[in-house]
């Protein structure tokens, strides 16, 4: 930050200094709202929160350094006393974001991807001048002005994240730090339940396009109507990124490879350039299209932009973080937070990477989605139980609709692939059925065997018999009586028993159970089997080993979530992790990875 005297900050946020302040005392940073941040020289906001009263540690913030507290009751140690210190906090973020004068202030907003949108811009920035961007997802009325308190006069952008609960926030937001280029990713439904509805949420996001002056560029989705309409409430110059003809920087030939990262063509106004990214799933594309349309209106070559966003690797932690265990295990950590489309998003992601291994999937019902929250809970359950997993764990409180959604899903998807292997068997045994021999001088068309007369004392020979010579010893059922299934071996002396079926090629094994002992159907630890079909016992007149169930197991946490992957897990395998921030959900994939933090 600009340095500040404790009397400088008084002033600003029209506050008084107690505890024996002295008020040519400087701050210089940083400011922070956790003691464990202090550092020498810091001013140590308190706030006081639902569970924890920032007063409390005013005295740990002054012994780890802090000059001074910016506080609302009088504290151990020097202190600048405010009516409200989250109010202060914003007015002082106001007052250093007006004396850098030389700064390029870039906002990104959306309903997903506005974390990995701004770490690639920030990359991208970083090439031209000194950048300041938040820490994680620093964007809301705290984060927001804790980050632009980092910067300095040496700062030459502030790529700034701005998150909306409401109407009017991120408004309240552009106040503080007035964009010159506004970004706008998409319209989804993260937070449903408080806007009330799509159009609500968009009216929000397109605060920031109206905060943007006349000089300034608004950087909008073209794919998204919701987001592409905002073009009309905005004096600024409009550029348009996405997949469409219509995107002034666009994508085309788009790839995912096996792992889910995606390449394409990054397609400007003035050349194209390859690019392949390592961020992993396919919605990472049109993050990174916001990021090369707000680099490409600064300047930056587009060879440059697509090398850079070639080069990124995530930098927040807990989105899309894909780690290999020593036995081939793949974990997925996208547990940061979740909302409808980044769950959709996710899953598509998974399918990719995971494709031909055992999938398993952790998750929570989503949150602060109104009254349409059991409907979307149970589409999101249909989600994960039509995806192909071998199984489901849904973590935490309000849960049922999440697992009937899963249920039902689940089921209709086992019935489906249960007709089609039926349809399978039925298709290879009818071709398998043999023709009706014409007889040619004696014997049977196509006859290899010993001549009839040679001692044969079971069916006529013109009956379809195809398999082995008749004197090799078969005394089992009249070979019209039992079709050859799919795989049959010609018996040795004896023969197969009558009505035998042999299984599907790379079915399961008879009798086997879809996780290494985990019946099938929704569960809870420890409890019994609630339903739908045991892989091994045929449901009446089906084929003789039906398609494995998934297992849909609903647990209270996420390290009951760890300990039930760990019965499930074999070399190999595949786990998605992702629920909204409350569930903590993170914990599970650290667990799974050995207990350590990532």
């Amino acid at each position: 930050m600009i340095p500040l005297p404790l009397a400088r900050i008084a002033e600003i946020t029209s506050g008084a200094l107690t505890g024996m302040a002295d008020p040519r005392a400087v701050v210089r940073g940083p400011v922070v709202i956790d003691s464990r941040a202090v550092e020498p020289g810091s001013l140590f906001v308190a706030i006081k929160g639902a569970r924890v009263d920032g007063h409390d540690y005013a005295a740990q913030a002054m012994r780890a350094g802090a000059v001074a507290v910016l506080a609302t009751r009088p504290v151990e140690g020097p202190a600048v006393i405010v009516p409200d210190a989250a109010a202060a906090l914003a007015e002082l973020a106001t007052a250093q974001a007006a004396a850098l004068t030389q700064v390029t202030v870039i906002g990104v907003t959306g309903s997903a991807g506005k974390t990995s949108t701004k770490d690639l811009l920030a990359r991208l920035t970083a090439r031209i001048g000194p950048t300041i961007a938040p820490v994680g997802s620093f964007n809301n009325e705290l984060g927001h002005p804790l980050t632009v308190l980092r910067a300095d006069l040496d700062t030459r952008f502030m790529v700034l994240e701005l998150a909306a609960r409401n109407i009017g926030h991120i408004k309240d937001l552009t106040r503080i730090a007035p964009p010159q280029i506004g970004v706008v990713l998409n319209v989804g439904t993260a937070h449903l339940g408080v806007f009330g509805g799509k159009e609500a949420i968009a009216k929000a996001k397109g605060e920031l396009v109206e905060a943007l002056p006349r000089t300034g560029v608004a950087v909008l989705n073209a794919d998204d109507p919701l987001v592409r309409a905002m073009a009309s409430r905005t004096d600024a110059r409009v550029t348009f990124f996405g997949r469409g003809e219509s995107a002034a920087i666009r994508a085309e030939g788009v790839l995912v490879d096996a792992r889910g990262r995606a390449s394409f063509t990054l397609r400007t106004p003035s050349g194209a350039a390859p690019v392949t990214l390592q961020l992993y799933g396919e919605h990472a594309v049109e993050n990174a299209l916001a990021a090369a349309a707000a680099g490409y209106e600064l300047g930056l070559p587009v060879a440059t932009i697509a090398a850079e966003l070639s080069a990124a690797t995530p930098v927040s932690r807990w989105r899309m973080e894909v780690t290999d265990r020593a036995d081939g295990v793949t974990v997925v950590n996208d547990a940061y937070n979740a909302n409808p489309d980044s769950m959709r998003a996710a899953f598509e992601a998974f399918a990719v990477l995971g494709r031909g291994r055992r999938r398993f999937a952790v998750i929570a019902a989503l949150r602060e989605l109104g009254e349409e929250g059991p409907a979307l809970n149970a589409e999101l359950g249909r989600l994960a139980g039509g995806s192909g997993l071998a199984g489901l764990i849904v973590a935490g409180p309000d849960a049922g609709p999440v697992l009937e959604g899963a249920g039902a899903a689940a089921a209709e998807a086992q019935a489906a692939a249960q007709a089609a292997l039926d349809a399978q068997l039925a298709a290879q045994a009818a071709a398998a059925v043999p023709q009706a021999p014409v007889p040619h001088h004696g014997a049977p068309q196509g006859w290899h065997g010993p001549a009839p007369d040679q001692g044969w004392q079971g069916p006529a020979l013109d009956q379809g018999w195809n398999g082995p010579a008749p004197d090799q010893g078969w005394h089992g059922p009249a070979p019209e009586q039992v079709a050859p299934q799919p795989g049959w071996q010609a018996p040795d002396a004896g023969g197969a028993p009558q009505g035998w079926q042999a299984p599907p090629v790379g079915g399961p094994v008879p009798g086997q159970p879809p996780m290494g002992g985990a019946p099938a159907g929704i569960s809870h630890p420890g409890g019994p089997h609630m339903g739908g079909p045991v892989a091994g016992a045929p449901p009446g007149g089906g084929a003789a080993y039906p398609a494995q169930a998934m297992r849909i197991v609903h647990v209270p946490d996420a390290e009951a979530a760890a300990a039930e992957l760990a019965g499930w897990l074999r070399p190999g395998d595949a786990v998605l992790v992702k629920g909204p921030r409350a569930m903590g959900l993170e914990r599970t994939a650290e667990l799974v990875l050995g207990g350590a933090a990532q």
